[in-house]
This record gives structure tokens, sequence and C-alpha cells, in this order.
């Protein structure tokens, strides 16, 4: 262990997953860990959690929107949850603490052995701000190295995790592994896509063909972590987007969320004559307000 993460030795915590609400979740999984070693802090309440993983090389694109996305969630106080390696994985960690947020990361070393050394300092900021480092093994334990102890705690990862979210991932790789193990615990995997030209996005294209859900910004997430939040949230924003820059724009509007389609039956209600009509109706589409389903059928957009 290195003396920069020694003074960390005497607060190893040793617990079973049925001990605390945040870890009980573990104890249904398949291969369930007997023991959690862990530094730092286990959430005392019920939070969301979701964890982001990807490539250990990642593209300019697979940081940003790892980072992002942490970033968002952690403004909402869900924790996110990784595994500290590089790449995409500490990108997520990063986000998550710059956004003042609460992130884990679950080792597939053992717990006085933090992999890799370069990211003891980022474990040491998770650690401060509230978060734990989790490990199954305990000091110096006869795992390490081992790759197959790294693909072990990919199902502590998921398990941990409401949802599940692949940034990059080559055709064979660990991030691949986690998103199985999710989808045999029933949680919801979503895949971010890639150019299909990248051999890093290929498994996350791949896990698309097969059924993970895309992703593409953070409310994909939102609607399934905060459905009742989310849906007052669009309720508003409906409600603001029924507001046209004129009179005229606003009762097209509001006479298509009452679900009228047809311009003929718009025109009746509002007593629009047809010019007018359709001249509005234009405007609104170029305005990206409304939309044309032909046959002078529309819809809101």
């Amino acid at each position: 262990m290195s003396t920069l993460f020694s003074h960390f030795s005497s607060k190893i915590n040793r617990i079973a997953p049925l001990e605390t609400k945040f870890t009980e979740v573990l104890d249904a999984i398949a291969l369930k860990p007997k023991t959690l070693y862990f530094y730092g802090k286990i959430p005392e309440n019920m939070s969301k959690t979701v964890a982001i993983v990807g490539s250990r090389h990642n593209t300019k694109y697979g940081e940003e929107v790892a980072y992002k996305l942490a970033y968002e969630l952690a403004k909402h106080d869900v924790i996110v949850i990784s595994g500290l390696a590089y790449g995409i994985d500490s990108v997520a960690h990063r986000g998550c603490l710059d956004a003042g947020g609460k992130t884990i990361a679950v080792l597939g070393t053992p717990i006085n052995r933090i992999y890799p050394r370069a990211h003891e300092s980022l474990a040491r900021e998770i650690i401060e701000k509230d978060g734990a480092i989790f490990s199954e093994y305990g000091p110096d334990e006869t795992c390490y190295p081992n790759t197959n102890a790294f693909l072990r705690r990919n199902r502590i990862i998921s398990g941990l995790s409401d949802i599940v979210v692949v940034v990059e991932a080559a055709e064979k790789s660990g991030s691949l592994n986690t998103a199985t193990h999710a989808l045999n615990q029933g949680k919801d995997v979503f895949a971010v896509p890639g150019n299909i030209n990248n051999p890093y996005s290929r498994g996350c294209n791949n896990l698309i063909k097969q059924g993970a859900f895309p992703y593409t910004e953070p409310d994909d997430l939102m609607k399934l972590l905060f459905p009742e939040e989310y849906l007052k949230k669009r309720k508003k924003f409906r409600q603001k987007n029924l507001i046209g820059d004129t009179e005229v724009e606003t009762l097209i509007l509001q006479a298509l969320a009452r679900g009228l389609r047809s311009g003929e039956e718009i025109m009746k209600e509002t007593h629009l004559p047809p010019e007018v009509f359709n001249e509005v109706a234009t405007i609104l589409e170029i305005k990206s307000r409304i939309r044309a389903l032909g046959m002078n059928n529309w819809s809101l957009v």
C-alpha cells in the first residue's frame, strides 16, 4: 500500500450485505458476496444509483458524454457507481465529484490495494467527499493480480445500481460483462450509440441491436429514476409550450393540445380563415412547434 493511501488503513470497514439498506440488494444477486470491505461512508438513505462504465481507451466523445451524464446525475442527488479504472470509469467519478455529488468505486483488488495506483488521489477524494470505495477482497487477500477478479466485481457494480450505462466498449469488453450482469439482475441497461467505424463503439452498438436502450441525453434516465418528477416537468413544459408568439399561434397550439389533428377541425373551432391558418401553421412548423403529418393533419412536436 502506498504512503499516499496508508492513512486510510485504520479505517477499513467490514460488513455483510444485509447489514445496510444500501447493500442488502447484493444478497439477492448470483454469486452474492459474503463480505464487503470499504473505506468511506455507505449512503444512509435509499438514493437512486446509476453505474457508468466504459472503455479504458475512450475517445473525446465518450469522455464528454460520461462527464456530462455523471455531472447531471449528481445534481439530482443520484449516486454514480463505477470501477475506478482508467478511461470512462474515472471520467464518471470525476464528473460526479465536480458537481458536488457522491460516487462509489468498486475494486477488483484487495481493499488496501487501490488500482490503478495513479488513481489513489481520486480514491482519496471520493472518500473525503462522503463517497465510498468497496471491495469483496480483504487486505492483501490473494486475488491480485487476477483478471477474473475484475470481471467478478462487475456483478457488484451492476448489483448496486438501478440503471447501468455503457458509454464506450469494444466487442470484447469488461463493460459488456457488467451489462450482462445487469440484464441477469433485471436492471435497465443503456448504451451510447457510437461511430460504426470506431472499434470502441461496436460493443455499445451491438448492445442496442440486442435490445439495450439507446442513451442520448440525461432525460433518458430521469424519466425512469424519477417518473413523477419527470411527468410534472413535462407537463409544465407542455403548458409553457402552448403559448405562441401571437394570439393566432396560441389558438392553434392549444387546439392541437386538445387532440384536434386536421386543419379543417382546427379552423372550425378557432374560426380562423384558411389563408390565416395556413400561413401561421407554416410559421409554427418552421419554428419546430408543430409537425405536419400529411393530408392537412398536424401534431405538436
